[in-house]
């Protein structure tokens, strides 16, 4: 088997080959902590009416309310 000769232009054109490999895999990666699943969903939907309704206190508030103190 005959050996290629390794220049500084093979090289370089090696690396800009990996570069647009890699950007074009960057492309279609998903962040999987950016994905909602049906239950986070509803529990988003839930907050959103409850929010609008007024149903929310404040944590603090929740604590006094327990008499919780930690």
């Amino acid at each position: 088997m005959a050996r290629k000769t390794i220049t500084l232009e093979t090289i370089h054109s090696d690396l800009e080959f990996v570069r647009e490999k890699i950007i074009e895999i960057a492309k279609h990666m998903v962040d999987i902590d950016n994905i909602l699943t049906e239950d986070d969903y509803k529990a988003l939907k839930e907050y959103k009416k409850e929010k609008s309704e007024g149903k929310l206190i404040l944590h603090e508030v929740l604590k006094k309310e327990l008499n919780y103190n930690a």
